[in-house]
């Protein structure tokens, strides 16, 4: 377990801890970090990580894609910019950065939950299914049939799921699109799939 913390007083914020994972980073300035997470407590939220991209930051190798573990941060007076005060990681997913796959589907799923939720809408069972769906793909393959799994379960939790269509029909009606990198899963996938079939019957 690493903790890192942030030299900000509680006396100025209202202060949250919760369970979060990393599920976007965006550069603010030289030395800060805008980290979007993916809460239990608090659904979307958005941090400032200040000073974090300074080597001596105690931010410093805490913060990358997929992270995950508690963290604390202080409510802003204004805005939805809040300020990231303490880090505590316990979920690093090492094996989604084995593979260019495994890293692409992982950040697909981050995307389509972003885009499924509300900022600020804490939502324990889709939190529980993205946590278990980066769980996966830190150990196992990434695969075509892992990654409609994802789909249909996030259409069944957000009610939109008809049994008539594939549920990326109906992830698409209700969220008006889905993101771009899906083409490229499917043809990245669908290759890897193709060529792990040949291989297994050559050497049956």
């Amino acid at each position: 377990m690493s903790i890192a913390k942030a030299g900000i007083s509680a006396h100025h914020f209202n202060v949250h801890p919760t369970e979060a994972i990393v599920i976007r980073l965006t550069r603010l300035t030289e030395t800060s970090l805008i980290v979007h997470w993916f809460t239990e407590g608090h659904g979307l939220v958005k941090t400032v990580a200040k000073g974090a991209r300074r080597t001596k930051s105690p931010f410093a190798g805490q913060l990358d894609l997929f992270f995950g573990g508690e963290i604390t941060f202080g409510r802003a007076r204004q805005g939805d910019l809040h300020a990231l005060r303490e880090v505590s990681i316990r979920h690093w997913r090492e094996g989604l950065r084995l593979h260019y796959h495994s890293t692409l589907l992982a950040a697909y799923c981050c995307q389509l939950m972003e885009s499924a939720v509300e900022p600020e809408h804490p939502d324990l069972g889709l939190y529980d299914l993205l946590k278990r769906a980066l769980d996966h793909l830190s150990s196992s393959p990434p695969s075509l049939r892992a990654m409609r799994h994802f789909e249909t379960e996030l259409a069944r939790q957000l009610g939109v799921h008809h049994h008539q269509y594939q549920a990326e029909t109906s992830l698409r009606d209700a969220l008006g699109h889905l993101p771009a990198s899906r083409a490229e899963l499917v043809e990245r996938l669908g290759a890897a799939s193709g060529f792990d079939s040949l291989s297994s019957k050559l050497c049956e």
